[in-house]
C-alpha cells in the first residue's frame, strides 16, 4: 500500500479539501492519503478515516513556526513517508516542503488552492524572497487554473512549462440533476415550486463576498419577493450575515443550511447559482453547479476556464447590486437542464481521467 501526506489546514468543505476526498474517493485500494490539519475537527475527518486514510495535528505555522517545523520533520520520520503533498497557494510553504524533507520525504508536490490571497505587505516581502526556493524545492507543481499556476508559482514557471494542470473533476452522476431531488429538498425547505431560488455554496469568509452576495438579493427581492436564497456553508463570518440579513428584514427568504453531506443534490434545487467572490483558484462550486446543469452567475475575477459548458454568466464586481440582480433575475422563469457530460468529458473533468494523472504525479518513486 502506497501513501500520501497531504498538508492542509482543516477538512472542512473547502474547494482544495473537496477536490482531494473526490480523488480519494475515486483511488484504487493500493493508495491512501493520509492528513496533517490544523484545526481540532473537520467535515471529512470521519469520511478520511473509513476510507483508510489517517489524520495528525500540527499548531498552526503562524502560531508555534518551530514546532509546526519539528512536528512536520517528525511525522514524516515517524511513519516513513517517501510522498508528500502541500495545498498552498503562497511560497511561504516552502517551510513545510523543507520540514518534510529533513524528514526524510523523496518526493514533493504542491497544488496551488486560489489564485489571490488577503495579506500583509510584510508577509507579501517574505513570499517574494521564497518563490526561488519553493520552485526549486517541489519535484512536481500542481495547479487547477492558468489564474492559480500564475499566482502560486511564477508566470515564468508557468511558461517554462513546469507546472501541471489538474482540472477539479468530479462524477458526474452524482451531480446531475434529478426532479426527484428538486422535489424533496424544496419540501424539506417548505419552498414551492414556483419560488426563484439562488444559491451560494461556500465557508463564510471575506473572500466569497457574502455582504455583497446578500446585497444582490436585496435588489432582487425588489423585483421577485418570493425568492429565497439558500447559503450553504459554515465559517467565522456566518454570524455577521445573519445581522445583515435581520437588518434588510429578510430572514423569511434567506435560508441558512451550515455543513451538508448531501451537497450533490442541492444543485437540484437551485434555479441558478450566485457566486460573487472576489478571487478563486478553481471553483469546485461552479464547475459542480454544471455538471447538474446550472446556470451559474459568477464574478469576472474567476477563471474563464471555470466555463466548460457555456452555462457561466461573468459579471464584473465593479457593477452595482442592481446590475447584479438583473443578470440573475434573466433565468427567473426556468428552463429545461441539459445534459453536460458530453462536455465534462471533453474537457477532461471526468473523475477517472484526473485520478489516473493526479497517481502518475505525485505517487513517483524515489528519482
Amino acid at each position: 500500500m502506497e501513501r500520501l501526506l497531504c498538508i492542509v489546514s482543516s477538512l472542512d468543505q473547502g474547494g482544495a479539501e473537496t477536490f482531494l476526498m473526490k480523488v480519494f474517493r475515486a483511488l484504487p485500494d493500493q493508495y491512501k492519503l493520509d492528513f496533517v490539519v490544523s484545526a481540532n475537527t473537520g467535515h471529512y475527518e470521519s469520511e478520511v478515516l473509513k476510507l483508510g486514510g489517517r489524520i495528525y495535528r500540527i499548531p498552526l505555522r503562524t502560531e508555534r513556526p518551530f514546532k509546526t517545523f519539528c512536528d512536520l520533520k517528525q511525522i514524516v520520520r515517524d511513519n516513513g513517508y517517501t510522498n508528500v503533498l502541500k495545498i498552498s497557494s503562497v511560497p511561504i510553504a516552502y517551510f513545510d516542503l523543507l520540514a518534510c524533507k529533513k524528514g526524510g520525504a523523496k518526493w514533493l508536490a504542491v497544488r496551488s488552492c486560489n489564485a489571490h490571497s488577503q495579506m500583509s505587505i510584510a508577509k507579501r516581502s517574505v513570499n517574494r524572497i521564497l518563490q526561488q526556493r519553493f520552485n526549486a524545492i517541489a519535484d512536481v507543481k500542481i495547479a487547477p487554473s492558468d489564474l492559480a499556476a500564475e499566482y502560486t508559482f511564477g508566470a515564468k514557471e508557468v511558461d517554462k512549462g513546469n507546472v501541471d494542470f489538474l482540472n477539479n473533476a468530479l462524477d458526474f452522476d452524482a451531480y446531475k440533476f434529478s426532479e426527484y431531488q428538486r422535489q424533496k429538498i424544496r419540501d424539506e425547505h417548505r419552498i414551492d415550486n414556483e419560488q426563484f431560488v439562488i444559491g451560494h455554496i461556500g465557508r463564510f469568509s471575506s473572500q466569497k463576498n457574502h455582504k455583497f452576495l446578500i446585497d444582490i438579493f436585496k435588489e432582487i427581492l425588489k423585483n421577485n419577493s418570493n425568492a429565497v436564497l439558500i447559503l450553504v456553508g459554515i465559517g467565522k463570518l456566518q454570524e455577521q450575515v445573519k445581522e445583515q440579513v435581520r437588518r434588510y428584514d429578510i430572514e423569511e427568504n434567506v435560508k441558512f443550511l451550515g455543513a451538508r453531506d448531501d451537497v450533490a443534490k442541492l444543485y437540484s434545487a437551485f434555479d441558478v447559482l450566485l457566486f460573487p467572490s472576489l478571487y478563486e483558484g478553481m471553483p469546485n462550486v461552479v464547475i459542480e453547479a454544471q455538471a447538474s446543469g446550472l446556470h451559474c452567475v459568477i464574478s469576472d475575477t474567476i477563471t474563464k476556464e471555470a466555463d466548460i459548458t457555456g452555462l457561466i454568466d461573468y459579471v464584473p464586481l465593479e457593477e452595482t447590486a442592481q446590475y447584479w440582480a438583473d443578470r440573475v433575475l434573466a433565468y427567473r422563469n426556468g428552463y429545461k437542464r441539459e445534459n453536460t457530460k458530453e462536455e465534462f468529458i471533453k474537457n477532461g473533468y471526468d473523475i477517472q481521467s484526473v485520478v489516473d494523472r493526479f497517481v502518475e504525479l505525485v505517487f513517483q518513486e524515489e528519482v
